[in-house]
């Protein structure tokens, strides 16, 4: 110990995770939520998380509890996108003590039904904004998550990070429209994208079709680019 350090001297709190995870599922954008199964508010539903162990850092909790109620493996959850959201510490956020909680958002293509892990009685994907309230100040941290990524789509490449490893330009404009709240224009999108450098990549081989009644549509992938030049903004109005 630190000479005239005292430990005790300082009043204890613990260190939490708690996780905005997101996916377009069903042409609409969706969160992950679970179910409380402990007290406080048991049979509340909540934001996906947990107190970080003494052996991890704060981003090594989040993918461990991403892992866990997604049924992904450890491997799987360490490569998706996920980012430092901001930190949550009002004195009276956790009524069990002080706890100071580090947010992540997450962004995930379309996965199957989620499970409980942990403490956890069930999980769920919600459509954005269904849900009610929530347990904690998680209706909070789920709006800042969602800001968060509507202003980011505008200036990155952020938007493939929802989409499967190959994907056509009318999934990746599905990504924007849902998070965005709007209908885009199709052959002006489609301009922007292909005339952005570094944006997507096309995939060499046969396109996919797609269900509709229009020929097969061509596949992408993420290219290499982190932002976009010139950026993607949102029609003027209509920011969440």
């Amino acid at each position: 110990m630190m000479r005239g350090y005292d430990p005790g001297a300082f009043p204890p709190f613990a260190v939490t995770v708690d996780l905005a995870v997101f996916t377009v599922r069903q042409g609409r954008l969706q969160v992950l939520l679970v179910e409380r199964g402990q007290e406080p508010y048991r049979g509340s539903w909540a934001l996906p998380g947990g107190f970080v162990r003494p052996s991890e850092s704060a981003e090594l909790a989040a993918r461990r509890e991403l892992a866990e109620e997604t049924g992904l493996s450890q491997e799987t959850a360490a490569g998706l996108h996920l980012e430092q959201l901001r930190t949550y510490s009002e004195p009276d956020r956790d009524p069990r003590m002080r706890v100071v909680s580090v947010a992540y958002t997450a962004l995930l293509p379309d996965l199957p039904e989620p499970r409980g892990g942990g403490d956890a009685a069930r999980a769920q994907w919600a459509p954005f904004g269904t849900y009610g309230p929530l347990a904690f100040d998680h209706n909070q941290i789920l709006a800042d998550a969602h800001d968060r990524i509507g202003a980011k789509l505008e200036y990155t490449c952020l938007a493939t990070a929802f989409c499967p490893p190959e994907f056509t330009l009318g999934e990746l404009r599905q990504v924007y429209e849902t998070v965005w709240g709007v209908e885009l224009d199709r052959p002006n999108f489609r301009r922007k994208v292909l005339t952005t450098p570094g944006f997507v990549q096309v995939v060499e081989g046969p396109p996919r079709l797609t269900g509709g009644r229009g020929k097969p549509a061509a596949l992408y992938r993420a290219g290499e680019a982190c932002a976009l030049h010139p950026p993607l903004l949102r029609p003027e109005g209509r920011h969440p």
